[in-house]
């Protein structure tokens, strides 16, 4: 079926059963264009008044709008390069609106590049509290650097590390972690010929291990209380309810929660992997192209147990004094007032 790989289209056949024509009429169709507003620059208007588009709202983000580009090039247009809109994906940004980040938190977004759900964090925060936008990939930082700039997201900080080292130098700091794991991307194939073309069984599982490695780090990176928000934007479960079921299984300080509403999201399939009745499995989402606007993503929300209290940020900072010079210690104390 044009294209696609049949090793997928034989696993999806065997997954879906009766929804797998509907399901692959979706995938061959063209993509679904998703606009996002940006209400730190719009204030209180709407991108509906001036959009060369018209615009169909995304269910689950009151911020996010659906169209068809026709002979238009909205990336191109002077108001995209003033960051009043992000192109995105609609299944993309359900994420954040699951993990509802509140103004004032500590916030990570683990794997942030190009910057979709760090700007949507942005937005949701309104500019307060903290947003750690981390990016492992050295050159993607710079795409990430510039939409958070565009954006006019005033509250970042950008870092380039592996979650093996923030874990390490941040245990247990933030209110809430978003990981947009990487991963087989069967839901790119009709917006991506190279995510077809590398797509294979192989990959799917080595994308699930390196997907356990990342929640481990995120995990400690959660301060009690604290909300974890895992995301992929691929339909294979083993790289998302199994992934899910180990995690749980050998952290058993977090928990599924539900989640908030997402009209158009499906809960999980825990009948899709071997968990012998794990609890909670049923508060994962899906968003299936044959059923809501969207490419396709995955989404559960995890809560630490503990103390739901946050700590004091003064007091989680190390006793480490580092010595700066005069300058970038102005410059330091600068940033931090604002």
């Amino acid at each position: 079926m044009s294209g696609l790989p049949a090793a997928f289209l034989d696993n999806m056949s065997r997954l879906l059963g009766d929804e797998f024509p509907a399901f692959v009429r979706a995938v061959q169709s063209p993509p679904v264009l998703g606009v996002r507003q940006n209400p730190l620059k719009l204030g209180g208007g709407s991108l509906r008044d001036f959009f060369p588009l018209a615009l169909q709202p995304v269910p689950w983000c009151p911020d996010g709008f659906t169209c068809i580009p026709e002979n238009h090039q909205p990336g191109k247009h002077p108001y995209h390069a003033a960051g009043l809109y992000y192109l995105q994906d609609p299944a993309g940004m359900a994420a954040v609106e699951m993990l509802a980040p509140q103004p004032g938190e500590s916030v990570l977004d683990l794997a942030a590049a190009p910057g979709g759900k760090a700007t949507h964090l942005a937005s949701a925060m309104q500019n307060t509290g903290l947003l750690f936008a981390n990016e492992i990939h050295p050159r993607r930082v710079w795409t990430l650097a510039e939409n958070l700039e565009r954006w006019g997201a005033t509250h970042s900080v950008i870092a380039n590390e592996t979650p093996e080292k923030l874990a390490r130098s941040l245990p247990a700091f933030f209110d809430r972690v978003l990981v947009d794991a990487p991963c087989s991307g069967e839901a790119l194939f009709r917006r991506s010929p190279e995510a077809t073309a590398q797509w294979s069984p192989a990959a799917v599982e080595q994308c699930a291990l390196r997907q356990d490695e990342i929640l481990t780090s995120a995990a400690a990176l959660v301060r009690p209380g604290g909300a974890l928000l895992y995301a992929t934007c691929t339909f294979n479960p083993d790289e998302n309810e199994a992934v899910i079921t180990r995690f749980v299984r050998q952290h058993p300080d977090f928990r599924l929660v539900p989640p908030p509403p997402l009209p158009g999201a499906v809960p999980g399939r825990p009948d899709w992997v071997a968990n012998d009745d794990l609890s909670g499995l049923e508060h994962t989402r899906r968003i299936w192209p044959h059923l809501a606007p969207g490419e396709g993503h995955f989404l559960a929300l995890l809560q630490r147990q503990g103390d739901a209290t946050p700590q004091p940020r003064a007091a989680q900072r190390t006793s480490r004094n580092v010595s700066l010079p005069v300058e970038a210690a102005r410059l330091v104390d600068d940033f931090i007032s604002r």
